[in-house]
């Protein structure tokens, strides 16, 4: 099972970052990136990872991306031969964050 879940992860990245690329328009000199989808084993739910460069732009692609939701949603759906397709939810990434953060520790320690 664990393994099936995780190729609808990587599946589901794959796709829907096609969709977005092709279909969603994003300001000027924004990059968009899924960096990972986590699927509940129930199939009901799959929340999709989002980094944005630059970083202050994350908050207006979520909106973005919300406003997308149901064609996004819909597209999905029909790429997706499964009996059950998860509903997607946006979240912004935080553990590249949280890595910046241990990578500027690192660096001051290493500077004393």
């Amino acid at each position: 099972m664990k393994d099936r879940i995780q190729r609808i992860n990587q599946l589901t990245k794959e796709e829907l970052g096609k969709i977005i690329i092709k279909k969603v328009d994003f300001p000027k000199d924004v990059l968009v990136t899924i960096t990972r989808v986590e699927t509940l084993p129930d199939l009901t739910q799959a929340k999709v990872y989002i980094s944005c460069f630059p970083e202050k732009m994350t908050l207006e692609t979520l909106k973005i991306l919300n406003r997308n939701l149901y064609f996004l949603q819909k597209s999905i759906n029909q790429i997706l031969t499964m009996k059950r397709v998860p509903k997607i939810t946006f979240i912004r990434e935080r553990e590249i964050e949280k890595a910046d953060r241990i990578e500027e520790l690192l660096e001051e320690i290493k500077k004393r």
